[in-house]
């Protein structure tokens, strides 16, 4: 006797009606293949565009709720790979709702697995082709002025929401940001993120520092940012060689890489100069 096909490979071929989305990058893709009239809620880093804040919340994206998640009788729930716990979203599946997760790759092709994923949950195949081609041209175009730089400026990259400095080694998103858009990161002693010390500061001499506009926040505003002893030996801040975006925008790996890239290539070449 053939086992039952479970619940969610039943409803995979029904048209998705009611979709939670946990994670900023694929809310944007949403937004960008006109589906969001399918959201019942998104998550709090759905933070762009500006009509995704106004969405009911699920919460943080890592912290869900299998209750919270069902009481909004969701066909289909698209996230990224961190999203859970990983038994919250178990239990959502049993329960018969789709679950597509996005692994993580920090590059361009994840970009487009996020459009191709979220096409094909929605529906708008045809749409995601058309937005992956526009992405596709954006990238070569931003990649060939990379590519074409005569320098690669000498970068740190600090993470600061909590408002606890930690700096971005390998294996991190902020990693891969600073080598697609033509710099060094000058830590790479270690995986992941870690206290920002006046010690390695001094060692690592970062020509330029990137840091988010919540993280500068967060830390008082640039000029409390420049106070920290921490700094006070590097060359980025004798020169206060400073480059910051949006978060979402810097971090976020969704439609707006190819922007993001180009926007911090250009202003870390200038602040370098």
């Amino acid at each position: 006797m053939a086992a039952a096909w479970p619940a969610w490979a039943q409803q995979r071929g029904r048209p998705v009606r009611r979709l939670i989305s946990v994670g900023g990058a694929l809310t944007e893709v949403v937004y960008a293949l006109g589906a969001q009239s399918l959201l019942v809620a998104t998550d709090t880093t759905s933070l762009y565009p500006e009509a995704a804040t106004r969405t009911p919340k699920v919460g943080y994206l890592r912290q869900l709720s299998a209750e919270g998640l069902l009481s909004l009788q969701p066909d289909a729930l698209v996230g990224a790979a961190d999203a859970g716990p990983a038994v919250v979203l178990e239990q959502v599946r049993a329960a018969g709702v789709r679950v597509e997760l996005v692994p993580a790759q920090h590059s361009f092709e994840e970009v487009l697995r996020k459009v191709e994923t979220v096409g094909r949950v929605t529906g708008r195949e045809a749409q995601a082709v058309q937005l992956a081609q526009r992405l596709q041209q954006e990238w070569a175009q931003v990649s060939r002025q990379v590519a074409q730089a005569t320098r690669r400026p000498r970068a740190l990259f600090i993470l600061s929401h909590n408002g606890s400095p930690m700096v971005a080694g390998t294996d991190t998103a902020a990693h891969a940001l600073l080598t697609l858009a033509g710099a060094d990161n000058v830590v790479t002693a270690f995986a992941g993120y870690r206290p920002l010390t006046a010690e390695a500061m001094a060692t690592a001499a970062p020509q330029v520092i990137i840091n988010s506009t919540q993280g500068i926040e967060a830390l008082g505003g640039v000029a409390a940012f420049w106070q920290r002893p921490e700094l006070a030996l590097t060359p980025a801040f004798a020169r206060k060689a400073l480059v910051t975006m949006e978060a979402s925008h810097l971090l976020g790996f969704g439609p707006r890489l190819p922007s993001a890239v180009q926007a911090l290539h250009r202003q870390m070449l200038q602040v370098t100069a």
